[in-house]
């Protein structure tokens, strides 16, 4: 079992920034790809960023790609996702996943943890 616990989230102004963080906890993360959902209200949960076990690969959803860059820190168990030039249409919960296997993918049901969530809300 893997807990994953997101922070960082908050308000922001449109063209700002915000950096996303997750913890894993109970096993390491290390072996698996690792990606950021989000979910506006009203909407379906949908794909935003992935990053391979290694962290050397990554992959983003087309309306995020230049604005978030994800990232991983695999001593400390940890992924995080850096947002800038935000935009209202970003505001979402947004969620850390532990895929089940090293690569990483876009597709939701690749995933078998998840964390809780963390309110972005951007401003116009």
């Amino acid at each position: 079992q893997v807990q994953l616990v997101e922070s960082g989230g908050g308000l922001v102004q449109a063209g700002g920034s915000l950096r996303l963080s997750c913890a894993a906890s109970g096993r390491t993360i290390k072996n698996y790809a690792m990606g950021w959902f989000r979910q506006a209200p009203g909407k379906e949960r949908e794909f935003v960023a992935a990053i391979n076990w290694t962290g050397d690969i990554t992959y983003y959803a087309d309306s995020v790609k230049g604005r978030f860059t994800i990232s991983r820190d695999n001593t400390n168990n940890r992924v995080y996702l850096q947002m800038s030039s935000l935009k209202p249409e970003d505001t979402a919960v947004y969620y850390c996943a532990v895929d089940r296997v090293p690569y990483g993918s876009a597709h939701e049901r690749e995933y078998h943890y998840w964390g809780q969530g963390t309110q972005v809300t951007v401003s116009s």
